[in-house]
């Protein structure tokens, strides 16, 4: 199968680079798959599971934020966050998705709506690449 690049990058580190059949992740327009060869496009990165496909398998991660650069050859991106399962605290996961839950559920005037919403986002993929 052809393979391409992808590199992804956050504030402190390149956290994954190489080649690669395809990669999977959520986009403010919704779930996106990139294949080699694929349009080029640039999209907003939605709090969500990473899917990573090599040639030797599959490798998951939760990717919390931001842009993808999707070219033919490859794909570029820049994240605020980007963790491997190992790297995740179930525990502390768990305690934001209750936060955020409550938060929304007690929805008052100045509760932050869309910051909510967007915690509860990040908890729920960091305990779903825990499964």
């Amino acid at each position: 199968m052809e393979q391409f690049k992808l590199r992804i990058i956050t504030p402190e580190r390149v956290f994954y680079e190489g080649d690669i059949d395809m990669v999977e992740f959520n986009t403010t327009e919704g779930e996106v798959g990139v294949l080699p060869g694929h349009i080029p496009m640039t999209v907003v990165i939605k709090p969500g599971i990473l899917t990573i496909t090599e040639s030797e398998g599959t490798k998951e991660a939760a990717l919390h934020s931001g842009f993808a650069e999707i070219l033919p050859e490859g794909v570029v991106i820049l994240a605020e966050v980007v963790e491997w399962p190992s790297e995740i605290d179930a525990e502390r996961a768990e305690a934001a998705r209750q936060r955020a839950e409550e938060r929304i559920r007690s929805h008052t005037p100045e509760t932050d709506m869309a910051r909510a919403e967007t915690a509860l986002l990040r908890a729920i993929a960091r305990i779903s690449v825990l499964k």
